[in-house]
């Protein structure tokens, strides 16, 4: 049986997706105009909102970096915090991502609140935080996330659900008989932005976008309106 043939039992895919609805609303409202001089500030009102209208994990966000091979990479992360330096999230320095990003300390974010018809972008270097406050992130966390990190295997192959299993234990018991443990290569990272895009749904498809841009970290954000 050929590949296309098993995919006839989905039907005409072209004419299901088109008729799936979007910006079923109702839509958040957005005044260019009105937005504050600092991206942060609207990003925090923006997320606040989200959170107050029942949008599930609004602090889930697709991170974006570049492989060593040249093509991009995605995964969706939990945002850690945001202050006026940027955007903060952690992983295993030995993952993935954490070795692309150590590779090319450049990456891009993505969230996206359906209920509200809100995406915002946030594109910048990022950059590792000291050893303390990385291990301040991991033992905040829950026992099996660091039970996780401990092992270090994020991405490797997996021969069995035992395995996996019976080795998550295993530095289930350690983190037990030593509460403060912790892996050296857990590293909480800032993402420090060049550009902050706030996208506004309307359901004529005139949407509504700002971006904020600044050549440096020191320097003033400018502001200006896109076409949709």
């Amino acid at each position: 049986m050929s590949a296309s043939h098993e995919l006839e039992k989905f039907g005409p895919v072209r004419e299901w997706l088109r008729g799936l609805e979007v910006f079923v609303g109702p839509l958040a409202r957005f005044e260019p105009s009105d937005a504050p001089a600092e991206p942060a500030e609207l990003f925090l009102d923006w997320l606040k909102l989200a959170v107050e209208a029942g949008v599930p994990e609004p602090h889930a966000m697709t991170l974006s970096t570049l492989g060593e091979d040249g093509r991009p990479d995605a995964r969706i992360l939990i945002l850690k915090h945001v202050d006026l330096r940027g955007w903060q999230f952690a992983t295993h320095a030995n993952s993935p991502k954490g070795c692309q990003l150590a590779n090319t300390p450049h990456a891009a974010l993505t969230f996206y609140w359906p209920l509200q018809g809100r995406q915002v972008r946030v594109r910048g270097t990022v950059k590792p935080e000291s050893p303390e406050q990385s291990a301040a992130d991991l033992l905040a966390r829950a026992p099996s996330a660091r039970a996780e990190a401990l092992l270090g295997r994020q991405s490797t192959h997996l021969d069995s659900l035992e395995q996996r299993d019976r080795d998550l234990n295993e530095a289930l018991d350690r983190i037990e008989s030593d509460p403060d443990i912790i892996s050296p290569h857990w590293t909480l990272y800032t993402l420090e932005p060049g550009e902050i895009e706030f996208w506004q749904a309307d359901k004529g498809r005139t949407h509504t976008r700002l971006r904020y841009t600044r050549s440096d970290p020191h320097s003033p954000w400018d502001r200006h309106m896109l076409w949709s």
